[in-house]
């Protein structure tokens, strides 16, 4: 009885829309506050979409999510707060709700989908309240961005 008890703390720690998680496998802990879901993990809230090989949850004291942990092939679909939408894949992806960051690791790729934008690096750093980006290579290969420019557009 312990997952619809965890499922339904998660939920109900959403203040507008409803989180779905779907796992093959699922196991957790009141006590320490993690719970692992583990196994074609689908986690959808809105129009933001994440899909991976295992993912972790950490709970705060108030049973409310603090930090979501994924892991192999990740994927994942979001729209920030000014509208724009990005979907990309990395090997990591963390998310940190409170602060509402995405920080996605090691072979990034990320599209920003309305502005025809693509981020490629080891790091990048999206602030999903504010629309800011940071991004980082690994010291061996750069970070590369690539724009999409209007037909006749010259760089100056």
């Amino acid at each position: 009885m312990r997952v619809p008890i965890v499922l339904m703390l998660l939920i109900s720690t959403l203040v507008a829309e409803q989180l779905s998680i779907s796992a093959d496998n699922f196991s957790g802990s009141e006590k320490s506050g993690v719970s692992i879901f583990d196994g074609s993990v689908k986690i959808k809230k809105g129009f933001d979409e994440l899909n991976a090989s295992v993912v972790e949850v950490t709970l705060n004291e108030k049973s409310q999510p603090i930090k979501y942990v994924a892991k192999g092939s990740v994927s994942i679909r979001l729209r920030t707060e000014n509208g724009s939408i990005y979907t990309g894949s990395a090997e990591r992806i963390v998310f940190l709700p409170y602060i509402e960051e995405y920080r996605f690791y090691d072979n990034v790729q990320l599209r920003q989908i309305d502005k025809h934008k693509q981020i490629n690096g080891d790091e990048v750093v999206v602030n999903i309240k504010d629309g800011t980006a940071v991004a980082r290579g690994d010291g061996k290969r750069p970070v590369i961005m690539v724009f999409d420019l209007p037909d006749g557009a010259s760089v100056k």
